[in-house]
């Protein structure tokens, strides 16, 4: 388990302000993550990547010349927020455009596509390359939909080497396109990883017992096998991935073989497996070029392997082997630097407070209460959330949930007390619930915030047609960002009982707590009802019919929040 921390909601940020005391060669601090602390002589395309916290060296030990130009941080295993990649890509960017890249994840997907329209709308040409190698996440067939673990390093590195090279973006883009189509991962486990301040595992696998195919935030494996030797591990791992070879790689091509420590499972046994791993691709008529076996793409303590091939060739070799020079991967030697001059951060994209209506400013104080009031039960409830998450998920909802509303909570505190009204209130939370809640729910969460002030607005009272309204909006925000309709197994499944009835309720004329608590039992029966789906989206997709019997964590918080939100209501009323 991880045990050494000061306070588990500032471990990031406490482990970035040491990683950067170290790593001052190579990086610098700005909100958001890091980037590079030199640049070479001309300008170049920037590459910036980034996720959430938990996998040194992924993704700031990458960072550097010759690889990435900005790495983003977000919270433990939760995405980055759109205002956190803006930051680092605002000051990674050299003049010639900027390529975002990232593993598949929903939450991820999310906040970078919302981070690189903000970026285009300012003028910058900004293109993505997502990492989809786990072949075990879903079907050769749709491998748009396959989340990206250890082949993360193989198309960051040929992006980067192509812009150290000058190339422009849409070879930079063309070249991290091929290298992850050139690329194929799969990893196992033998036990789970805790998050700091936790005292149990994200997930559990039997004694004697491996996963197979699981992801890089504590999601449970697709299978489970009993655990093999060495070699037959190695065996399991090579004919899985030949099986996939890439179209167009012939059978006898060059592959560099990754063999990937995930956290506990150390280089002498990686050793062991390798040995085996390289006879086995020797009697398949592979040409095994420069294998590396290390931790490239780790998941804290999580006791495990993955190995990824990339299937070279003239291109990928030559920018594969091109000299880089990062904290954690280096190659070669890398000259003509200058050091940048650090200047201040100035990404403060916190909205000013304006002038308000004193109506709206009682508002604002109403909304702060309930936020209040929902960061208090979601601390209650954390365990609970994440133990339902972690039946098909990776586990983290509960505390995503718990370190966004806290946030949210403060930010709209300090607003109202610098006379914000309620649409400025709820801007300010929705940004701080996405910055710190991170994930897809925090993505969410921050989206649904603020449209909801923005039906509100910072002038007028806010009576019962306004806020039905306002829910109104929410539910058309979340469905547009998130692609999810009702029956997918998420937090949809909540969210249109609720605003329909709420709807429904006051245009037959019901008061409103009267109308509120009647949409608060259709959301909560809503919630309830999802055990019976199949997930459809999101981490779980990949579990199939696991989550059946398990009711959606995304549904239960939402219900959970309109049960709190009335509490509040009934007070003010």
């Amino acid at each position: 388990m991880t045990r050494l921390f000061n306070d588990p909601d500032e471990f990031v940020e406490d482990s970035v302000a040491g990683f950067v005391a170290a790593s001052a060669r190579w990086v610098r601090p700005v909100t958001g993550g890091v980037v590079r602390s030199t640049r070479g002589s001309e300008p170049t395309v920037a590459v910036v990547v980034g996720g959430g916290s938990g996998h040194y060296p992924a993704f700031a030990g990458l960072v550097g010349p010759g690889l990435a130009h900005g790495a983003v941080m977000g919270n433990v295993f939760a995405s980055p927020s759109a205002h956190q990649v803006r930051s680092v890509a605002k000051a990674a960017h050299e003049g010639r455009g900027v390529l975002l890249s990232y593993g598949n994840y929903a939450g991820d997907v999310l906040h970078f596509t919302q981070a690189q329209d903000r970026l285009r709308e300012a003028g910058v040409d900004c293109r993505t390359v997502t990492v989809t190698d786990d072949i075990s996440s879903a079907p050769a067939g749709e491998r748009e939909k396959r989340r990206g673990i250890a082949g993360d390093l193989v198309v960051f590195k040929i992006a980067g080497a192509a812009a150290e090279e000058g190339l422009d973006l849409d070879d930079v883009e063309r070249l991290a396109r091929l290298a992850n189509d050139r690329t194929r991962s799969l990893g196992v486990a033998f036990g789970g990883c805790t998050l700091p301040g936790a005292t149990e595992p994200l997930f559990t696998v039997p004694e004697g017992r491996m996963a197979v195919g699981l992801g890089i935030h504590g999601e449970p494996g697709i299978d489970e096998v009993d655990i093999p030797t060495a070699a037959d591990l190695a065996r399991l791992l090579v004919e899985r991935l030949l099986a996939e070879r890439p179209d167009g790689a012939a059978p006898t091509g060059r592959v560099v073989p990754i063999l990937n420590g995930l956290g506990s499972v150390k280089y002498e046994e990686l050793y062991v497996v390798y040995a085996a791993v390289d006879r086995l691709l020797a009697e398949a008529g592979v040409e095994v070029v420069s294998p590396e076996v290390g931790e490239f793409c780790t998941s804290f303590d999580m006791a495990g392997v993955s190995l990824t091939l990339l299937w070279l060739d003239d291109e990928l070799d030559r920018l594969w082997h091109a000299s880089c020079d990062t904290p954690a991967f280096r190659r070669g030697s890398v000259d003509g630097r200058v050091a940048v001059t650090a200047v201040a951060d100035d990404d403060d994209e916190t909205e000013a407070i304006g002038p308000a209506g004193e109506e709206s400013r009682r508002a604002a104080t109403v909304v702060a209460r309930a936020l209040d009031a929902v960061a208090a039960m979601l601390d209650t409830e954390a365990d609970e959330l994440g133990r339902i998450d972690r039946i098909a998920g990776d586990g983290d909802h509960g505390i995503g949930m718990q370190r966004g509303s806290r946030a949210a909570a403060a930010a709209a505190s300090r607003a109202v007390t610098a006379g914000a009204g309620a649409r400025t209130a709820l801007q300010h939370a929705g940004d701080a619930w996405a910055d710190k809640g991170g994930g897809t729910s925090g993505a969410i969460w921050g989206e649904m915030l603020v449209d909801l002030g923005a039906a509100l607005g910072d002038d007028d009272a806010v009576d019962a047609e306004a806020l039905s309204a306002g829910v109104g909006r929410m539910k058309d925000a979340v469905m547009s960002f998130g692609k999810a309709t009702v029956g997918d197994k998420t937090m949809i499944d909540a969210i249109v009982p609720f605003a329909d009835t709420l709807r429904d309720r006051l245009a037959q004329g019901d008061p409103l707590l009267e109308a509120w608590a009647t949409a608060a039992d259709a959301a909560h029966a809503a919630a309830q009802a999802t055990a019976q789906l199949t997930a459809r989206l999101g981490r779980a997709r990949t579990h199939g019919d696991r989550s059946l019997g398990t009711p959606d964590p995304g549904a239960v918080s939402f219900a959970l929040v309109t049960r709190t939100v009335l509490d509040v209501l009934k007070e003010d009323a």
